[in-house]
């Protein structure tokens, strides 16, 4: 029996259990909107988010927490036939696969039980603050990072093999 990518899953459960404690604790131990300086560039800042990336629709009367809820859903779903459907071998994309899935979910857990997701890491530099976001966000965009550099790391072997 071969092995699939599946067995990545492992990643997707620390990227959740940890996104998940995380946000308890700031949850737990800060008020809305508090914030705590940790650098010179970074706060540990409670915000709520009602939208996505950037707070994107995050004005709107409320049917996107549906619509985000879903989406994350759909895409962790068809992430996961990808494992499936992939040899573990194929260590760069399993693993990007398996870090945005853990961070869809956690995300998703996070809108599904408060209507929001909890944001917390605050990285700025002077005025300019970077938009707080957490733990999910960092295995969603490291995810995707991964998925560039084995696009990249692909073309360049296509390339030489020409």
């Amino acid at each position: 029996m071969k092995k699939t990518g599946l067995s990545w899953l492992w990643l997707s459960v620390v990227v959740l259990i940890t996104d998940l404690l995380s946000k308890y604790i700031v949850v737990q131990r800060f008020e809305l909107y508090e914030s705590v300086n940790v650098l010179p560039i970074f706060n540990l800042t409670y915000v709520r988010n009602y939208g996505a990336a950037f707070s994107f629709l995050a004005d709107h009367s409320g049917w996107q927490k549906y619509f985000f809820l879903g989406l994350a859903i759909v895409i962790s779903i068809a992430l996961i036939v990808m494992l499936f459907k992939n040899k573990a071998e194929l260590k760069l994309q399993n693993a990007a696969y398996a870090l945005i899935i853990g961070g869809a979910i956690g995300n998703a857990i996070d809108r599904a039980y408060n209507g929001y997701v909890v944001d917390f890491l605050d990285f700025y530099w002077d005025i300019y603050h970077y938009p707080v976001f957490n733990i999910a966000d960092i295995g969603i965009v490291v995810g995707a990072g991964l998925l560039i550099l084995e696009s990249i790391l692909e073309h360049r072997k296509s390339k030489k093999s020409d």
